[in-house]
């Protein structure tokens, strides 16, 4: 039993634990070489004092932070142009870039996540539980083999990869299960499964107002040494409710920036504390030789992948394995999917089995991977094709077509199906322009370009049927679209708007479901999201889901949206005529690219109509009281003005900085584009200062919005595009 612990998630888990080992020793290396490089610092120096420095250099510093190895980094803008810089205490000016090591930032993302965001994440932790388990079962199987705890390091013998194997785990395992806990107990606290331990620190309801207070007069500043300082962050400037947020490794303060008085602090508890030794343990942050030491112990895992594969393969016997999927030179049919969300594929796996059962032989791979050439024995080629923006390649089609434009000939017949969503303007376009791209390309024609709306199963039978007359073959195509996991969601409580107008509209807010222990531990179902994210909800009578933009995040403890009645919208009509305690079957989408980010710059939130759900949960979920300008657009404030109740006491608690409205109904018309036009010039300005520009509602609006901010970020220099380009433009739009 215990060795077939220690085989299998060391088989299963091989590749990822090379990665792990390797990253691991490599990421190693760089907290000594910091603790080497960084400027020293005066035993007596007190953060006031280096504060003090700092902005005489540079004096729209907004920020100071101290890493464990001690190194002071300073963040500041000058005259609209964000900078920082590695400080030198003695001086207070930089002698360094802050930019961080590309290498070292490429090498943390492949140790952390794999470049796969939260999934890559567990995927990770999945191999740090596998790397504890082989630690722990590898411990127990050499105390076997070599007779007891006593004689550990006791001779060994037999083949020469066994021992090589057991020798060096008798040197790492150690250091191994050191770092395999550690990642978890990080791992889970990212995740937010271990208990809350921190102590909560109350923003100060009350401040002087007033400005300008010396670094002098701040007694904690003065009283607190570099050593101990862990960040300083300084009030947003021109804000006089804005308070200065000194962290320590005694806890975390608010100082009034007009009188220096300390308006809130919150010790460092004992469970924060035990969170910042495992970060040191792990990372070797502020502990330079422990980090070194763990390091060469994980250089031993390669090694131990490598013997342990070869223990494995003496004593295995080989096994036929069975592939569903021909190789593409034996393939009479090659079949290339282009899909962003995973639906297309499968409708994909459908035709495959369709044909393999009519006797085809068949090849399923990404469009990315198009290559005429390996197709020797193929006698038709089908592209199912999806689109991603408007008119984009999905992600498994990254480079057809410039695949396409390579080939000198055309080979056997292509036929190329769309699938999108016939509401949109640019329906199926990445797939016409394939189709087009083919066409000129003088390849011959299997079938007519074809499109299937909203993943229909009709579609796709009819479609079915006109391939396999095509191929003279009998051909029942017989699809049910496979959507994530579902739960039923109960309806709480219900506003409602726009009966005046005819444009029925709610604001229907669900309790959260109970969640199970493995969805706590994965993130799947409802157990983390965010606003921005997507609901998909499966109407009655119909297996194709229709999306919505989360109002609301998991902390909010409720699932909010906001829909507008469509005339012939099943789901919209169901949703609109839902009543509190009815249900719905739905399930979570997730939706990282529309997110407001982290940090104090200022948002620009720009939605009308519906648009305003996701922007109305960002603004909500600004507890530290970010910069939020929000320009929202209605038909008409006695009838579509949605979260009326709500945003003026989001106002008066400082999460939302300002509100423009445009009515479009109204005595005088106006749109969110004409808002933003009157509010030019301090548009421009929180761009130029950094600001990030949040767009959601209809396309036609967001459009507008895109040649207006054009009009007015022209004397700046700056363009949409260039803001998107840096990820400072984000958009969603229906």
């Amino acid at each position: 039993m215990i060795r077939a612990f220690h085989r299998w998630p060391g088989l299963l888990a091989l590749a990822l634990l090379v990665v792990l080992g390797l990253s691991g020793a490599a990421l190693s290396v760089f907290p000594s070489a910091e603790w080497i490089s960084v400027p020293r610092t005066e035993a007596d120096l007190t953060v006031a004092s280096l504060a003090k420095r700092i902005q005489a250099a540079y004096p729209g510093v907004e920020q100071i932070r101290r890493t464990p190895s001690g190194k002071i980094t300073a963040y500041w803008f000058d005259q609209g142009v964000p900078g920082a810089a590695v400080i030198d205490p003695s001086t207070g000016k930089g002698v360094a870039s802050a930019d961080p090591n590309r290498f070292q930032r490429w090498l943390t993302n492949l140790h952390r996540s794999l470049f796969l965001g939260d999934g890559g994440r567990i995927v990770m932790a999945a191999g740090a539980l596998s790397m504890l388990v082989l630690s722990l079962s590898g411990t127990a199987l050499v105390a076997r083999r070599v007779g007891g705890w006593r004689r550990w390091f006791s001779t060994l013998r037999g083949p020469l990869a066994g021992r090589l194997h057991v020798e060096i785990a008798r040197i790492a395992v150690a250091g191994l299960v050191l770092s395999s806990l550690t990642a978890l107990w990080m791992t889970a606290s990212t995740f937010d499964l271990l208990p809350d331990g921190g102590a909560t620190l109350v923003f100060p309801e009350e401040v002087s107002g007033q400005t300008g207070v010396t670094f002098d007069k701040m007694a904690l500043l003065g009283a607190t040494p570099v050593a101990e300082l862990r960040e300083l962050t300084f009030p947003y400037p021109g804000d006089t409710t804005d308070v200065f947020t000194l962290k320590t490794s005694r806890g975390t303060g608010y100082l009034d920036q007009g009188t220096g008085a300390l308006l809130a602090w919150a010790d460092l508890t004992g469970w924060e504390r035990a969170s910042e030794i495992v970060y040191m343990l792990h990372t070797g942050q502020g502990a330079a030789p422990l980090g070194l030491v763990l390091g060469f112990m994980a250089l031993g895992v390669p090694v131990l992948a490598a013997t342990g594969v070869l223990v494995w393969l003496a004593a295995r016997r080989g096994r036929p394995r069975i592939r569903g999927n021909q190789p593409a030179g034996r393939a009479e049919t090659i079949l290339l999917v282009g899909s962003e969300g995973g639906s297309t594929w499968g409708f994909a796996a459908t035709l495959h089995t369709a044909l393999t059962k009519a006797g085809q032989s068949v090849h399923v791979a990404p469009m990315s991977g198009f290559a005429p050439q390996r197709y020797t024995q193929a006698e038709r080629i089908i592209l199912l094709a999806a689109t991603y923006g408007n008119g984009d390649a999905p992600s498994s089609a990254k480079g057809f077509l410039d695949r396409l434009a390579a080939v000198d000939a055309p080979s056997a017949p292509l036929a190329v199906l769309g699938f999108g969503d016939r509401s949109f303007p640019d329906f199926c376009g990445y797939a016409r322009t394939v189709a087009a791209a083919a066409r000129a390309k003088g390849w011959p024609e299997l079938l007519p370009f074809d499109t299937i709306n909203r993943q229909s199963p009709q579609d796709f039978a009819r479609w079915g049927r006109d391939l396999g007359h095509a191929m003279g073959i009998k051909l029942k195509l017989s699809h049910q679209p496979r959507n994530p996991p579902t739960q039923r969601l109960t309806l709480v409580s219900r506003r409602d708007y726009g009966a005046e107008v005819q444009a029925p509209t709610a604001i229907l807010r669900f309790a959260l479901p109970r969640a199970t222990p493995w969805q706590n531990l994965t993130g799947g179902g409802f157990t983390r999201f965010h606003a921005g994210d997507l609901l998909g909800i499966l109407p009655e009578g119909s297996a194709v889901p229709r999306l919505y933009s989360l109002a609301s995040s998991r902390r909010d403890g409720f699932i909010e949206i906001v829909v507008k009645k469509h005339s012939g919208g099943l789901a919209s009509t169901q949703l609109t005529a839902l009543e509190p305690g009815q249900t719905v079957t739905a399930f979570l989408r997730r939706n990282p690219a529309f997110r407001p980010g982290r940090g104090r710059v200022p948002l620009i939130l720009i939605g009308a109509g519906t648009g305003i759900g996701p922007l109305a949960g960002f603004v909500r979920g600004n507890t530290r009281r970010r910069p939020i300008h929000l320009f929202f657009g209605m038909r008409h404030p006695d009838s579509d003005f949605f979260y009326d109740w709500e945003l003026p006491g989001w106002q008066a608690e400082g999460r939302l900085t300002r509100l423009i409205t445009a009515v479009s109904r109204g005595e005088s018309r106006q749109y969110v584009q004409d808002a933003l036009r009157g509010d030019a010039y301090e548009v421009a300005g929180l761009i130029h200062e950094g600001a990030r520009v949040m767009v959601c509602g209809g396309r036609d609006m967001a459009s507008g919005v895109t040649g207006t901010l054009a009009e007015i970020l022209a004397p700046t220099g700056l363009t949409p595009e260039m803001l998107k380009a840096e990820g400072r433009y984000v958009e969603d739009v229906y």
